[in-house]
């Protein structure tokens, strides 16, 4: 009976470590990553080493324009049928609190990019929706963000690149977990923010290959984020 139950202690030890995948960490990209990113010489052809992500673009403006005819719901049911759902701010004009979430965002994703080119980023809300109190604290959620990005020439107003719709949810604790969070300091507006500014980083970011550029990159002592897009 125990020689059985080694051999099944041990099959289910393979079977857990045969999920765990290889890949390395895509979320987090720090700034001195990116940084270094964008001071390198040039990248070798596609395939050649491993990649980073590195800014396309050095962002001179970020305009935030959420539409004063998206619906805002202040029902405390569990799923409001809105636009604009946000408990993160105290009572008051929504489209003005997410307006100021995505400034601070997009300031914090774009203030390290120096890329090859100068741009003026556009952001346009299409969905905000947070949770309401009663489903924070009991079941939790999603925090289910979407909005259109469009890159423009900061010479020229050219658009670069979009409109593009971009969708960045988050999970949203629920019940005691985020009583926990919230003690902990990490608030709704901390959360959404932070994934804002990855989303942010990533869209205006590309891959480049250069062993040399990552081994400089690997020096620092901020990790920084290899990708496999």
């Amino acid at each position: 009976m125990k020689v059985w139950t080694k051999i099944a202690t041990l099959g289910l030890a393979l079977a857990l470590s045969a999920c765990v995948s290889s890949e390395p960490a895509s979320r987090g990209v720090s700034d001195d990553a990116l940084t270094l990113a964008s001071r390198g010489t040039g990248a070798i052809p596609q395939g050649a080493g491993p990649r980073v992500l590195a800014p396309l673009y050095t962002v001179r403006e970020v305009r935030v324009d959420v539409p004063r005819d998206l619906r805002v719901s202040e029902a405390n049911s569990y799923y409001p049928m809105a636009d604009i759902v946000w408990r993160g701010d105290p009572v008051g004009d929504r489209y003005a609190q997410i307006t100021d979430i995505f400034q601070t965002a997009a300031a914090r994703a774009t203030a390290p990019m120096q890329g090859p080119r100068e741009a003026v980023v556009s952001i346009q809300l299409v969905r905000f929706h947070g949770v309401t109190e009663r489903t924070r604290y009991t079941v939790g959620g999603v925090h289910d963000m979407v909005y259109d990005l469009t890159v423009l020439d900061a010479a020229t107003g050219a658009v670069i690149d979009g409109p593009r719709r971009i969708e960045a949810d988050v999970r949203a604790a629920g019940g005691q977990a985020a009583i926990d969070e919230e003690m902990a300091g990490r608030t709704q507006k901390v959360v959404v923010t932070e994934r804002l500014v990855d989303s942010l980083r990533r869209e205006l970011s590309g891959n480049v290959t250069d062993p040399a550029l990552v081994a400089r990159a690997m020096q620092s002592p901020v990790e920084p984020v290899l990708v496999s897009r």
